[in-house]
Order: structure tokens, then sequence, then C-alpha cells
């Protein structure tokens, strides 16, 4: 759904080309699964199931293996949205509301914003430089476990679910392939994690 051409193009960048996935057969032989998409929830839902792969996704997941959500890929991981009617994924357990309006911010929530991160992960360590991200989404998720939340964004007065993480599962709201430096050695340390053999912890 809408950013596939620039999420090849960041992972071409770095060296790797990354193959489309439109059928569960498509799924023999791949390491990790990026789940991107700008757009609306229930339509972005419509199209999975239109590929039969949710059920695949689900035994994706339940063995663990890595998998990234991309925007609105974040959101469709969750197990529904205040913007759409059909249920998500049920890969986290929690919801997606849309931004508060009496945040003082304008919504959609559109351009670069500091992260705050909870939590190290696959994509970002304590130790990293602070990494400025571009946003774009008028919606937000919130998770039923706060620990899941690996980074945060302010939003006005609040702030915001910017990165989950939960094992070798995880996703950010921002779009790494359009964050410039920061977001390519996201991008970068994610698939060093990969080759490391994605260990958890």
């Amino acid at each position: 759904m809408g950013n596939l051409h620039s999420v090849e193009k960041a992972f071409n960048r770095l060296g790797h080309q990354p193959s489309r996935v439109v059928s569960p057969s498509d799924l023999d032989g791949c390491d990790a699964l990026v789940l991107p998409g700008v757009g609306s929830f229930d339509p972005a839902i419509e199209n999975l199931q239109s590929t039969g792969l949710i059920p695949d996704l689900k035994r994706w997941n339940e063995a663990d293996r890595p998998l990234l959500g991309i925007c609105l890929g974040l959101q469709l991981l969750f197990e529904s949205s205040a913007e759409g009617r059909l249920e998500g994924l049920g890969l986290i357990k929690g919801h997606v509301e849309r931004l508060p309006i009496g945040a003082g911010a304008r919504i959609p929530h559109m351009g670069w914003a500091p992260l705050d991160l909870r939590r190290a992960n696959p994509m970002l360590g304590a130790a990293d430089p602070l990494a400025w991200v571009y946003f774009v989404h008028s919606y937000a998720a919130v998770p039923e476990r706060p620990e899941t939340i690996a980074a945060a964004a302010s939003f006005g007065s609040s702030s915001v679910t910017a990165m989950v993480w939960q094992r070798r599962l995880g996703a950010c709201q921002f779009h790494p392939e359009k964050s410039s430096e920061s977001g390519r050695a996201m991008l970068k340390r994610w698939l060093g994690w990969l080759q490391r053999g994605a260990p958890i912890g």
C-alpha cells in the first residue's frame, strides 16, 4: 500500500534486493518480512485479504520470525483501528486511535520529530545519536502493554507511539526510508541484526 517503491530503494541503497510478496508461495525462502503501507486501514486489510496472506503472516509471527512494519504497516499489526471497521492482524494487543485534537498540534502529524527512546531494540540502541525521523499520520497505536512501546514522539502537549517491539516483531510509525541518515542507520542496524541471526535481548 503506497510506499513499496521507496522502501525497496532504501534497501537497494544498503546493498539488498528485497522480493515482493504478493501470494503465500512468495514466502518460500524469505528470511524476514517488511510490511510497509501508506493510506487507510480498511483498504490495506482488504488488500491483504485479497492476497490470502493474513493466515501466513499470523503463522510467521507465531513462529517468532522477523517482521518489520512501517507507518500503516505498524497500525495493521494491532487488533483494530478507529479509522476503520475491519479487524487488524492482532499480532500486537491494543488499538489504533485518532491523534488527539486537543493536543495543540495539527492533524495530520507531518514532518520531522526526534524520537524519545523507551528501550533499545534492533533498529535503535541506547548509545545511538538522537534520531530525527519523518512522520505522516493521523492515527497512532495505543498498545495494551506499555512496555511494547520502544520509542515515542511528541505531538503537541501529548506523545504518540513511534516504535513498537515485541520479540522479533517490530514496527515504526515514521518512515525510515524517508528519514535521511537516521532512517538509513536504523535500516542498516536492522539488517545487521538479521545477519547475526535476529537474537532476542
